[in-house]
Parts: C-alpha cells; sequence; structure tokens
C-alpha cells in the first residue's frame, strides 16, 4: 500500500468515524478527551490521584463510545484510562430532545 492510498484510507475511516459520531452522539451525557483518544459516555468519574510526588487523573467510563479508527468494536461497557496529561469532560446538552412548549400537531 502506497503512502498515498494509506492517507485517503485514513481520511475515508475519519469521516466514517465522524458520520458514525453524529448518529450516536444523542445516546450519550458527556464528551471527554484525553490526550489519546476522545470518548461518548453516560457514566464518568474522574479521580485526581498523586503517587510520589506526581499528580495523574483515574478516569472509570461506563456504556462508553470510542473514537478510533483501528477499533473495530467502538461501543464498550467499561473504560478505565489513566493519564498525567490534561482531561476535559464536558456534559452535553441536548436541547433538540426536549419537547417545545407549545407543539404543533398537523
Amino acid at each position: 500500500m502506497s503512502t498515498e492510498d494509506l492517507e485517503k484510507y485514513e481520511t475515508e475511516m475519519e469521516l466514517q468515524l465522524y458520520r458514525e459520531y453524529k448518529d450516536i452522539v444523542r445516546q450519550f451525557s458527556y464528551v471527554v478527551e484525553t490526550e489519546r483518544r476522545f470518548y461518548l459516555a453516560n457514566s464518568v468519574d474522574l479521580q485526581v490521584r498523586e503517587a510520589g510526588g506526581e499528580v495523574f487523573f483515574e478516569l472509570k467510563l461506563s456504556d462508553a463510545w470510542v473514537w478510533d479508527m483501528y477499533r473495530p468494536a467502538r461501543f464498550v461497557k467499561n473504560v478505565r484510562v489513566v493519564t498525567f496529561k490534561d482531561v476535559n469532560v464536558e456534559e452535553l446538552d441536548k436541547p433538540d430532545l426536549e419537547l417545545p412548549d407549545n407543539p404543533r400537531i398537523t
């Protein structure tokens, strides 16, 4: 496989992941970013730990989806991440899932 073919494959896989993400993001409550991966999850437990003067983060996710183009099974029951880098956890807003105050029925 040439470098050009590999780049094309990776671009196609990223696009496929993005499409999958758009289809499933409403099923999750949190977006989690670490230095290596991007996750969607419904439960997040983030603990700041210290050992030997080093501070690190232990992150436990459940009912999660992992953004990884090389991983065939992206839906996972539990994920545990330990990292010395920053972790970003955001709660998803789901305004499109709320019913309007005055629904129109036609």
